[in-house]
């Protein structure tokens, strides 16, 4: 049996949450909740979902949200599967709602989340490996290769070495802290 989630406007959800009789569950991962959510949303991310325990009122319509929709729309059955009765995502995600003007809590004070950490330094990485190489000497183009090697790696095995690193920098550990 294939479990859906029933789609919902910015507006549909945010009329349920202000009545009351639904939950808003952010299955985003907890560094991208920490910079900015929907007030009132619940933080479950799908990283840990196996291992998670969604405490919902039995009598709540549930309603998932990721930032674009495309997270809950791949995981719909594991998400589905979770809830009693019916099973909603926002339509769009935290992307729509926000284009839909509505309110979001964020951090400015919290760090960039883990994975644009890690666009950002892999690309200054490359660039430099490639600047690097036609002006001081060709074998810094071996740091682009390097580079580009480490994520194809953490792309075929799911581990990231670079995001790891990340993790452990001051900036982050006082997030987590």
């Amino acid at each position: 049996m294939t479990a859906t989630l029933h789609k919902l406007s910015p507006n549909a959800v945010r009329e349920r949450l202000d009545t009351g009789t639904a939950v808003l569950v952010d299955i985003r991962e907890s560094d991208e909740f920490a910079r900015s959510h929907i007030s009132g949303a619940q933080s479950q991310p799908l990283s840990q979902w196996e291992r998670a325990h969604l405490t919902v009122d039995p009598d709540a319509d549930v309603i998932f949200t990721c930032r674009t929709g495309m997270r809950t729309g791949g995981a719909c059955d594991r998400l589905a599967a979770r809830v009693a009765g019916e099973a909603f995502v926002l339509d769009g995600g935290m992307a729509a709602w926000e284009k839909a003007g509505l309110p979001v809590e964020t951090n400015p004070q919290a760090p960039l989340e883990i994975m644009r950490q890690v666009q950002i330094a892999a690309g200054s990485l490359v660039l430099a490996g490639v600047v690097l190489g036609f002006l001081v000497a060709p074998a810094w183009f071996g740091l682009s290769a390097f580079v580009g090697a480490g994520l194809t790696f953490a792309g075929i095995t799911g581990f990231c070495g670079m995001a790891r690193l990340l993790m452990l920098m001051p900036w982050n550990r006082a997030a987590t802290a």
